[in-house]
């Protein structure tokens, strides 16, 4: 995903990000990066999701990234889960992926994936 950074935050190597989805904050995970920085990334999300309490349906709208106080909120299609937890999201044309518990989901619907860490490593094309 292609974003642009806005500015760093309090935290070690935090940042805060636009992109075509949307306004987020993460974990910059490469070489130091200031704000006006243009960067090719893939998300991470390092926390153990809950669902139906960190995933849950999206009552419609579009894909998107945005804030909601400490919490980044990613929109996107539920991809897949296997049977030990591996999840995708499909946002924006990118894949996202992350380990989840619970209860099982329907595939193929619009869920907002909520979590208050996101690691962004760049990639160099």
């Amino acid at each position: 995903m292609n974003i642009k950074i806005q500015m760093t935050g309090l935290k070690k190597d935090e940042v805060f990000f636009e992109a075509n989805a949307g306004e987020g904050r993460g974990i910059w995970c490469g070489a130091q990066v200031k704000p006006g920085d243009h960067a090719v990334i893939e998300f991470e999300i390092p926390a153990l999701l809950m669902r139906w309490v960190d995933i849950i349906p999206a009552g419609g709208g579009e894909h998107g990234i945005r804030l909601e106080g400490d919490v980044v909120v990613l929109t996107g299609v539920l991809d897949n889960i296997e049977e030990d937890g591996t999840g995708c999201l499909q946002l924006d044309g990118e894949l996202i992926m992350f380990e989840s518990l619970g209860e099982p989901m329907a595939l193929g619907s619009l869920v907002e994936v909520r979590t208050r860490e996101i690691r962004l490593y760049p990639i160099f094309l």
